[in-house]
């Protein structure tokens, strides 16, 4: 269940369907791997724990430290996966680019192929992001999916698609709340939800 208050788009049940044609590539992949020794069934499901147990709360860290260290937010900004090596978070090695909103720019992230994420920064994606509705929606009518997340973006403000693919994956840090002064930095994370690195949320 979402911790998000709003209605997401609809993900049917897909467990019981036929394997695509790239699951089953998949599978092949993983089956030849194992039966040639590259790795065992048991390093595939620690890898697999390790991946499930992740979760937004790396992403925060980050987001957090970047909004009260200038420089950790240029680094942050300019290699994601360097800068959240600082904090002793490892985000794969896919490169993961940050987006910053801004007073001017909201950003939002979809993968329109299929359903790529940051998972080992932010953790598993929601059903909502995988779902068909939510990867068309998005970069045909941003403000009108923002909305129906509960989302209003002033007119005045650019809205950015960004689309994730297997080569590089997007986050956003949102902007920091006013009022923020008296907390410090575990504070500060705590305010900080998946929603809004995705940017389907303001905090």
């Amino acid at each position: 269940m979402s911790d998000h208050p709003q209605p997401h788009p609809f993900q049917p049940d897909i467990e019981d369907s036929p394997f695509t044609r790239y699951q089953v590539m998949a599978e092949s992949v993983i089956e030849l791997l194992t039966e040639k020794g590259v790795f065992s069934a048991d390093d595939m499901r620690r890898t697999l724990e390790r991946i499930d147990a992740i979760t937004p709360a790396q992403g925060s860290r980050a987001v957090a430290r970047a909004w009260v260290d200038e420089a950790f937010r240029a680094r942050l900004l300019d290699n994601v996966n360097a800068a959240t090596a600082e904090l002793g978070i490892d985000a794969g090695p896919i490169p993961i680019r940050a987006v910053e909103n801004t007073a001017d720019v909201h950003n939002v992230i979809v993968c329109t192929l299929c359903s790529c994420y940051p998972r080992m920064l932010l953790g598993l994606p929601p059903d909502w992001y995988k779902s068909r509705a939510y990867r068309s929606s998005v970069v045909r009518e941003p403000r009108a999916v923002l909305e129906a997340f509960g989302t209003h973006i002033p007119d005045g403000v650019e809205v950015r698609v960004h689309d994730s693919t297997a080569e590089l994956r997007y986050m956003v840090i949102p902007m920091r709340p006013a009022g923020t002064t008296d907390l410090d930095e575990a504070g500060l994370a705590e305010l900080v939800s998946r929603d809004a690195m995705i940017g389907t949320a303001v905090i």
